[in-house]
């Protein structure tokens, strides 16, 4: 657990972010406190993108170790939170609280769901102009009513290549149809889409997602929007 932990935790602190706790194989951090970061959402998404790189780096060496592979799940979301020194007279600790760190969790807990490595807010993706993003779905997560925009960081904009930009686009397209309730279209784009990406956990949800909503019509004046019940 350290030689796993260790190396992700370096990432961080170079990317300026603040550890709050450990929690079994989680990190919990935040950016932006005790120091100012005007540039809080760039770092933590960065800092996302290359815990990602270099844990694949480490997988041979687990490997080697007889260790199984290790997966992780990014979450991150930007907003107003309270931070400070909290807890009881005997025991205080230096955290974040607020419905923005909930919702962070939140997206941390469903990437499994959508086969990604990181999902970002609808903040931080504006906090982001010079970034390439996917927009996966509206969810509404466990506690929120309202539904919330989610995103895949897929890297910096001028280095994302022509073929990867053309699959973004069609997927766009099948978002769009799915959401308008054309099962048909928006299924023969993900079937052109599953032949572009082989194997991609997304198309092969929203492809279950067509035939779940096909035999159970969702109620008129919905938003497109997928409830999640659990954390």
């Amino acid at each position: 657990m350290n030689e796993f932990l260790t190396p992700l935790t370096r990432i961080i602190y170079k990317h300026r972010g603040t550890i709050d706790k450990y929690m079994g194989d989680c990190i919990m951090a935040f950016w932006g406190a005790p120091i100012h970061d005007p540039q809080h959402a760039r770092n933590a998404v960065m800092a996302g993108l290359e815990m990602h790189r270099v844990l694949a780096e480490l997988q041979p060496y687990f490997k080697e170790k007889g260790w199984p592979s290790i997966h992780i799940g990014v979450g991150v979301n930007s907003g107003r939170m309270s931070v400070g020194n909290m807890g009881s007279e005997i025991r205080l600790a230096y955290t974040v609280m607020g419905d923005a760190v909930n919702l962070a969790s939140r997206l941390e807990g469903i990437t499994k769901e959508y086969g990604t490595k990181m999902i970002v807010g609808e903040a931080t993706r504006a906090e982001l102009p010079d970034l390439l993003f996917r927009e996966l779905d509206k969810v509404k997560v466990k506690g929120k009513e309202t539904s919330v925009a989610i995103y895949e960081p897929i890297g910096l904009s001028i280095e994302i290549d022509k073929r990867v930009q053309d699959e973004l686009k069609v997927w766009g397209q099948a978002l769009k149809l799915y959401r308008l309730r054309d099962w048909d279209m928006a299924e023969l784009q993900l079937i052109n889409l599953t032949k572009m990406s082989p194997g991609s956990g997304l198309y092969a949800l929203f492809l279950d997602r067509i035939a779940h909503l096909r035999a159970n019509p969702p109620e008129p004046g919905w938003d497109g929007s997928w409830t999640f019940e659990t954390k």
